[in-house]
This record gives structure tokens, C-alpha cells and sequence, in this order.
């Protein structure tokens, strides 16, 4: 794995790009400048690892355009220290990112290919997340409540054991449609326990499975 100062000077225009289109947050930007994005790519696409697009990762499964990694995460609205639940670990990309904003992140993935791989390359690079093969539906009700919960797929529901594991004031991100195209949704909890809906734009991500499709 090389990170040449050709690929520093790509990673540098896509943090422009990105901040063009409406990215503010600093940490988020800072991740995006930092992380090689190229090393979560098959070799075949390696030129186009700092263009603004999602690409193929294998398993049915795609690495998600820089924006809506940064996007997603900036909605997310992160800060260092906090316990973050991550619903589809893919090539692991946007788990680097939460990592690199420092926060304590717990990843679900559902495709064995997927969730082996990842398991394996995210040390190398030196990230530690806690990273579980299983159903995203479920969340992970055993390291329960998080300060955020973050969905990388696109979910045709909001699934209710999501909600529940949110603290207090927390945040849940997830693209909702059962369609190509999703609405980005944030769900906020009150101190209450109450939740509010905020939509934010349509964006296209790969289905979230449940357990019978996955299994």
C-alpha cells in the first residue's frame, strides 16, 4: 500500500470538491483530506479512487461517493470521545472517517465476504473499531445506548431497535426508501425520549438486507 504525493495532491482537490459542494464541518473535512481513500479500492479502479463517485467493492456492494460520506457524517454531527453505532461496515471508508473524527465506533456487517476482508485490512492501516458480523436490523443492543447511530445502506424502515439503542439527545442518520433512491432522514432524540424526523434530499444507496436474506 503506497500513499504517493500524487495520491496527497488528488485527496487534496476531492476535500475542495467536497467543501464546494457544502461540507463545513472541519474534523469531517480533515478525514476526507487524510484518509487513502485508494487503498479501500480494488487495484482495477485505483484511478478513479479521488473522483466524487461511488465504485463497486465486491459482494453487491459499493464504496460510497466521498459527499455522502461526508455528508452523512457531518449530519451526523460527531465529536470526539462519542460511541458511535455504524450499520454496514462495507470497505470500511466511512468507518475510517468516524474513526478519524475519534470517535468510538461499533460496525455491523452483514455480508461474510465483506465483514472478513475488512476485518482484516482496517488494522492494517492502524483503525481499531469494534467491528460484528450480523443483522443490521438489530443494531447492537448489547454495548447499548450510543451517542449516535449511522445507516449506510438504504433501509425501506426505520427499524425500531434503532431508535431504542439512540441515548438522550442523540442522532440517528439513515437513508429511508424501499426504492433506487432514498431519502437522507435524521432522527433526533429529545432529553425526553421523544423523537423528531428531519429529511434532507435523496441519495441512492445499495438495500439493506434483513436476516433472511443474508443468512
Amino acid at each position: 500500500m503506497e500513499d504517493t504525493y500524487r495520491h496527497k495532491g488528488l485527496r487534496r482537490k476531492l476535500m475542495e470538491e467536497v467543501r464546494g459542494k457544502g461540507i463545513s464541518d472541519a474534523a469531517v473535512l480533515a478525514a476526507i483530506d487524510k484518509i487513502p481513500r485508494h487503498f479501500f479500492m480494488d487495484l482495477a479502479f485505483l484511478e478513479f479512487a479521488y473522483q466524487d463517485k461511488a465504485f463497486p467493492i465486491g459482494a453487491g456492494q459499493t464504496i460510497s461517493q466521498p459527499f455522502t460520506v461526508a455528508f452523512q457524517t457531518q449530519l451526523l454531527q460527531v465529536s470526539k470521545g462519542m460511541k458511535v453505532l455504524e450499520i454496514g461496515t462495507g470497505s470500511g471508508y466511512q468507518t475510517a472517517v468516524l474513526l478519524e473524527c475519534g470517535c468510538r465506533v461499533y460496525s455491523i456487517e452483514r455480508q461474510k465476504a465483506l465483514y472478513d476482508k475488512t476485518r482484516a485490512f482496517l488494522p492494517q492501516m492502524g483503525y481499531q473499531p469494534n467491528l460484528y458480523y450480523g443483522d443490521g436490523y438489530k443494531g447492537q443492543p448489547a454495548f447499548a445506548p450510543f451517542d449516535r447511530v449511522l445507516v449506510t445502506c438504504g433501509a425501506p424502515f426505520i427499524p425500531p431497535a434503532l431508535i431504542e439503542q439512540i441515548k438522550p439527545g442523540g442522532r440517528l442518520v439513515i437513508p429511508v426508501g424501499e426504492g433506487e433512491v432514498q431519502v437522507m432522514t435524521l432522527i433526533t432524540k429529545a432529553l425526553d425520549g421523544s423523537v423528531k424526523e428531519d429529511t434532507f434530499g435523496e441519495f441512492r444507496f445499495v438495500p439493506m438486507l434483513g436476516e433472511r436474506e443474508w443468512k
